[in-house]
């Protein structure tokens, strides 16, 4: 399925417009719609900040066409940044922590990129560090830093949030997504209520992850299997910003793991761990209004699923919960 019904020039052409689909488990009077982000060119929402986030920085002179971009990134963010980099005359460098998934790894390889891996017990934080000693070395570099550049958000403003205006008409009820960087959030959540300015936004994370210490709260870490969204260092995640947040869901991951399953068994959706967990804080929303408990300005509900399982196939998403490699 596609949008674009005549040829393009290039992949880059084919970023954004992606399908809004119902989730069947809604409630019969409050439907669920999740954006199928598997549908862009490198399979999820980062191509997004990708093309978007090196366009502005080449436009405004971050960096020159022939330099480097370095970027450390959990995967998906390395292969939209490595699309774009490709097609726009830049050479691409990712740190990765070790424990992130080797199909991301090897498909940023495939993209020209190189892969540099850092300790998983030094987490993003270290990852950090190393891209950015790394971008020293090199005299033409720039580090987009997802975590903490405003383009990030810009990128969802000025693309997913009309997206989802346009196909609702503009009737968005709440928004729900796992929040990372937290950019997709904000950036549809600007784009949204500058038309609807009460839609209830809900942010979520996996149980263990410690984005309530944003909202004065005493959140307890621990280690979760669930990739993508959360983060055990909220001071990292600069974009996150809790006014424009109603709501923080934690989803466990055994359930988490068990929407896996089910959405594809049930509704075919082939994909990961940071989708189930939005699919189930949208149903847990969807119920919330149907009930009366939330005050939302229209009876439907939006989420993300940012990619596809397909890449997380070697951590056993698919087989028991023990044996889901986290």
């Amino acid at each position: 399925m596609t949008s674009h019904r005549e040829p393009v020039d290039s992949v880059l052409d084919t970023v954004g417009e992606t399908p809004l689909v119902s989730v069947h488990a809604a409630p019969a009077d409050v439907p669920i719609y999740a954006k199928l982000e598997s549908f862009n060119p490198g399979a999820s929402v980062k191509d997004r900040i990708g093309q978007y986030m090196l366009e502005a920085m080449l436009d405004r002179g971050d960096v020159e066409p022939g330099g480097t971009v370095v970027e450390p990134t959990a995967g998906n963010t390395g292969i939209g940044f490595a699309i774009a980099a490709g097609r726009l005359g830049l050479d691409a460098v990712f740190v990765v922590p070790e424990r992130f998934s080797l199909e991301k790894q090897q498909l940023m390889d495939a993209l020209g990129a190189t892969v540099i891996n850092t300790p998983t017990d030094d987490g993003m934080d270290g990852a950090i560090q190393r891209a950015h000693e790394l971008a020293e070395e090199f005299d033409n570099a720039v580090v987009p830093q997802q975590f903490s550049n405003p383009l990030n958000v810009e990128a969802h403003r000025k693309t997913t949030g009309p997206e989802i205006l346009d196909a609702l008409d503009g009737e968005v009820g709440a928004i729900v997504a796992g929040c990372g960087t937290a950019g997709t959030l904000m950036g549809i959540t600007k784009a949204v209520r500058d038309r609807v300015p009460d839609v209830h936004v809900v942010a979520v994370e996996p149980e263990g992850s410690t984005f309530g210490t944003l909202f004065g709260r005493n959140s307890e870490e621990g280690e979760y299997k669930t990739e993508g969204i959360g983060t055990h260092d909220a001071d990292t995640n600069e974009l996150f910003d809790p006014t424009l947040v109603d709501e923080l869901v934690a989803i466990d991951d055994r359930e988490i793991h068990a929407e896996m399953r089910r959405l594809a068994t049930e509704e075919g959706h082939l994909v990961a761990s940071s989708a189930a967990a939005n699919s189930l804080a949208a149903q847990q929303v969807a119920g919330e209004i149907e009930r009366g408990s939330v005050d939302a300005p229209h009876d439907t509900v939006v989420t993300v699923f940012p990619d596809s399982s397909e890449r997380y196939l070697s951590k056993g998403v698919y087989r028991s919960f023990e044996a889901w490699d986290g």
